[in-house]
């Protein structure tokens, strides 16, 4: 090969070894040295000094424990707001839960009693519209007899003292009134058979006509003229109990 590369590569010069050296003095170890201990230094702890507690007077720079918070009250264990205190406040003498109760108690009794008025005064409005009897029935009917001066009635007829007519309840005749002419009332004009025992096993009976309304009579009464009052009763007697039936 010297032929291809005339030249030879130039080589770095060692520099002369030392046989007095021991190799490698940097790594030799005395073997019978204990491996050293390495300490970590520990930093010094200030010493804790405890302070007499100062007085409650002094403004006091030690933080002050905050109070444990008052356990929420309970009402049959159902948790109640904070301001509800049953278990500490009493009232006449008896414990707040108590009182609550007895209040609960009356609030249900006055709508037990106004539930029960309500309902008694609609069935007494709902009984008094049912026992009206139509005009088209006719059903013996019992209610007190009067009398009045007659005149110009609500049928548009002027009767008189001397004639067999009679007014019939407001009740009644408002019952079958159509459009605002009372004139026009389909009951003006019928015939009513009433009749009065006047002694046991004697009775009085005579027919009349409507031809007015009486403001002041309940559902089953009559208001007649003197004539038709005198044939069933003593005048002085003013009022008398009848029976009465539509004349269909």
């Amino acid at each position: 090969m010297s032929f291809l590369f005339p030249w030879t590569p130039r080589r770095p010069e060692r520099a002369p070894h030392d046989d007095s050296l021991p190799p490698f003095p940097d790594r030799v170890l005395n073997e019978s040295s204990e491996p050293p201990v390495f300490q970590v230094p520990r930093r010094p702890v200030a010493a804790v000094v405890k302070e007499p507690p100062s007085d409650s007077n002094s403004a006091g720079s030690l933080e002050k424990e905050s109070p444990t918070p008052p356990a929420r009250p309970k009402f049959y264990g159902i948790v109640l707001p904070g301001w509800i205190r049953l278990r500490k406040e009493r009232y006449f003498g008896l414990p707040r839960r108590t009182v609550i109760l007895i209040a609960v108690g009356l609030l249900l009794l006055l709508a037990l009693i106004l539930g029960l008025s309500i309902g008694l005064t609609v069935g007494k409005k709902k009984a008094s519209k049912g026992s009206i009897t139509p005009p088209t029935s006719s059903a013996l009917q019992t209610g007190d007899g009067t009398y009045y001066e007659p005149g110009l009635g609500a049928c548009g007829i002027s009767s008189t003292s001397s004639e067999n007519i009679v007014a019939i309840s407001h009740i009644i005749f408002d019952a079958v009134q159509v459009g605002p002419n009372p004139n026009n009332n389909p009951l003006c004009g019928r015939k009513i058979w009433v009749t009065r025992e006047v002694a046991p096993g004697k009775n009085v009976s005579l027919e009349v006509e409507v031809v007015d309304r009486c403001t002041g009579c309940k559902a089953s009464d009559l208001d007649f003229s003197l004539t038709v009052f005198k044939k069933l009763a003593d005048e002085w007697q003013g009022r008398v109990l009848v029976s009465w039936a539509w004349v269909v």
